[in-house]
């Protein structure tokens, strides 16, 4: 059975009357120790975060309530026009339930002894529905708004995080004392940062569309063999989306991703050979964004500029560097456009032609210019597929997995630049945006239904109304978190031992 206990220790050394004519009171001690725990730890969903707390008053202390809590909260900074705003979200409260019985009587910390309270908390895979309680634009929002957000601002690398946006994973002890006046005092208190990144399973792809500015997946530009040379023609280079990149739970390592690019060229007359692709090179950017009052949809989506320059809420980028791999030697295949094959009586269903004029369809393809001679426009296009390998360079920076919550977001971009030659020393450069997805192996799927049966009693307790609390703007300073004190004596999830106080004296030193 776990147990709180206490052993005697020496009297801290006084100033002598100095310290006694400012009637100066020492303090009482109290830290935080986590079991196994090192600076770099990181944590994932379902992990166990054990330890104890140390309490050492070098006077007596009175107290009516002592609590141990995980708490997750976001906070947010936005310096609005007329004045800065700051808001924290506690997205996530765990408490330690403390059964009344195992309180000493009466409920004093004594001076000259060390108390121990152990405590262990389990990351959940979800938080329930009550931690994202305002109006959001459908059920696929709030799903990842009541996902896990990672650890954000608080890592030894770079994570592209502004100081306008934080997540924060922290174990709080605290004691209170309830005063006559029926308010409750806080005299005693210790934190102790983790950081966490929660298992999140590849998503979807986006439905992107001409209106998502983030975002461009496709684009064409014009080729000159020399700047005062004719234009030999219109390539146009569109993306697919890529599978997401996936991070191991520790973040030290991150997989590959491929983006499929099909790359089309219209030359400007049909003897016009194909571009050559000389290289392909890539980067990320990772996008913050944050606000004041909670998001109802996802900000990376339709024109984020203009909804996110408004009051209340901002946005951030950082870029670094991608590893681009070889995308092997690139093919490409001739063949009639598809007003071609209607004037020459060549069926849309057809085989295509290589880039060879002396494949079984070069008869038609002859026969289709010499029909169209004359027209500004060739009857021919080329054709190519590529797939690129990136790797996201995790040993310089920290990726966070992307995510929504409620005031803040983060996604990223990946920007690739085809650079192709024209022939004549002509050279063009085509840069697209795709999404890339950062996700943490080790995710499952819970359904809501599921969602509340798995927390322990105390995490289901978390209120609406209080939530409602933490999305009002502060001015000019963050809110501090204050406890739930209602979940104290909740009953225990699986695993949490009952408590109880002893009491061991030793001789002093």
């Amino acid at each position: 059975m776990s147990s709180i206990t206490s052993s005697e220790h020496s009297k801290a050394p006084t100033l002598g009357g100095y310290a006694r004519r400012l009637s100066i009171k020492p303090k009482p001690s109290i830290t935080i120790h986590i079991n196994n725990h090192y600076r770099s730890k990181v944590y994932t969903t379902g992990d166990e975060v054990s330890g104890y707390v140390a309490i050492n008053p070098q006077t007596d202390v009175r107290f009516d309530t002592l609590q141990i809590a995980l708490l997750g909260t976001a906070k947010t900074r936005v310096d609005a026009v007329n004045i800065p705003q700051a808001t924290a979200h506690t997205f996530l409260k765990l408490i330690m339930p403390i059964p009344e019985s195992s309180y000493p009587v009466p409920r004093v910390f004594e001076a000259g002894m060390n108390y121990t309270v152990p405590f262990t908390f389990v990351i959940p895979s979800t938080l329930t529905l009550g931690a994202c309680s305002h109006h959001v634009a459908n059920e696929s929002i709030q799903e990842h708004h009541v996902r896990l957000p990672p650890t954000v601002g608080s890592w030894e690398k770079d994570d592209f995080a502004p100081n306008m946006s934080r997540v924060q994973y922290v174990i709080k002890a605290r004691a209170y004392r309830d005063e006559e006046s029926g308010v409750s005092t806080k005299i005693i208190e210790a934190g102790r940062e983790i950081r966490v990144l929660p298992a999140a399973p590849e998503d979807p792809p986006l439905n992107i569309t001409k209106h998502d500015d983030l975002y461009t997946m496709s684009k064409s530009k014009t080729l000159r063999r020399t700047i005062l040379s004719p234009k030999s023609g219109r390539v146009t280079i569109t993306a697919q989306q890529p599978g997401a990149a996936m991070m191991s739970p520790d973040g030290q390592t991150i997989t590959s991703t491929t983006v499929p690019l099909d790359l089309e060229f219209e030359p400007a007359s049909g003897d016009t050979p194909a571009p050559k692709v000389t290289g392909v090179s890539s980067k990320i950017t990772a996008v913050t964004y944050f606000s004041a009052v909670g998001i109802n949809h996802y900000p990376n989506l339709k024109n984020w500029r203009r909804s996110f320059g408004s009051e209340g809420r901002g946005s951030y980028s950082g870029t670094a560097s991608a590893s681009t791999g070889s995308a092997g030697a690139v093919q490409w295949t001739r063949q009639l456009t598809a007003q071609a094959r209607r004037d020459s009586g060549y069926g849309s269903e057809g085989p295509s032609s290589s880039s060879s004029d002396t494949d079984h369809s070069g008869n038609r393809v002859t026969a289709a210019l010499k029909k169209r001679k004359g027209e500004a426009a060739s009857p021919i296009v080329h054709t190519a597929r590529l797939r690129v390998p990136v790797q996201v360079p995790a040993t310089k920076k920290t990726f966070v997995p992307t995510f929504h919550s409620c005031i803040a977001s983060r996604v990223y971009v990946l920007w690739l630049t085809v650079s192709l030659s024209c022939g004549g020393g002509g050279t063009a450069h085509v840069t697209l945006g795709v999404p890339l997805q950062i996700g943490v192996t080790g995710a499952t799927a819970v359904s809501s239904e599921d969602r509340n049966a798995e927390l322990p009693p105390s995490f289901q307790e978390f209120e609406e109304a209080e939530a409602d609390e933490y999305w009002r703007p502060r001015v000019l300073g963050l809110p501090s978190v204050e406890f739930d004190r209602s979940g104290a004596g909740a009953g225990a999830p699986p695993g949490y031992a009952d408590l109880e106080y002893r009491r061991r004296t030793v001789a002093a030193h």
